[in-house]
């Protein structure tokens, strides 16, 4: 199988990639980033490309599974706006391309809090694009709402030290329900849901992810 990834550099995105080039299944993996990574496979082909015009790649965004897992903060962002711009817009005009092109399945991070209606920005950007490529109708659309996710190396202090206080409460049989999500165990799961899901439409919440 062909997999087609956005957001390959990211947190999540890094071991995603390793383990697609692990993965027998997949013969070819084709990334789409903002600069020319180290990443060396023969199975491996790298687009750099700053997404302002992703249509000009068109004619190579194609295969089967697209794995989108590309975000940003609104700090690092520095604007709602441009955050919309790398949250929402990006991975909406990636999956479009796709699913025109015949890509059969779209595996999507979003957010445990996705909701269209929602009050709260971050929420409500999600829950919209969940929406938007629902209607581009995949065969199989799988969506992961993950919790806190718990990121090596991270340089977000906050998310640290709230990932470091869970796990200690975790450890006192606290808060089971917002265990961290280290991104490797995500980007494993992500991987196996194109064969374990195969209704239509499949999402999976925290508990779910650490179940199958």
């Amino acid at each position: 199988m062909k997999a087609i990834v956005i957001g390959a550099t990211g947190a999540t995105g890094k071991p995603l990639v390793d383990a697609l080039l692990k993965d027998d299944t997949y013969d070819s993996v084709v990334i789409f980033v903002r600069k020319e990574t180290i990443l060396r496979n023969d199975k491996l082909t790298e687009y750099v490309t700053d997404f302002s015009d992703i249509e000009k790649f068109a004619d190579v965004i194609n295969g089967d599974v697209l794995f989108s897992c590309i975000g940003t903060t609104l700090k690092n962002a520095g604007s709602k706006d441009a955050q919309w711009q790398v949250d929402y817009e990006i991975p909406l005009k990636m999956a479009a391309i796709a699913k025109n092109n015949g890509v059969h399945t779209c595996v999507l991070v979003s957010s445990s809090n996705a909701d269209a209606n929602s009050s709260f920005f971050y929420a409500k950007m999600k829950g919209a694009l969940e929406n938007k490529i629902r209607e581009l109708h995949f065969d199989r659309f799988i969506i992961f709402r993950p919790g806190m996710l718990d990121r090596p190396n991270s340089n977000r202090l906050a998310e640290c030290m709230v990932v470091a206080g869970l796990k200690i409460m975790n450890r006192m049989g606290l808060m089971r329900k917002y265990k961290p999500l280290p991104t490797s165990l995500l980007a494993d799961k992500m991987i196996k849901s194109v064969n374990a899901f195969t209704d239509v439409e499949a999402s999976v919440n925290l508990n779910e992810i650490f179940s199958f």
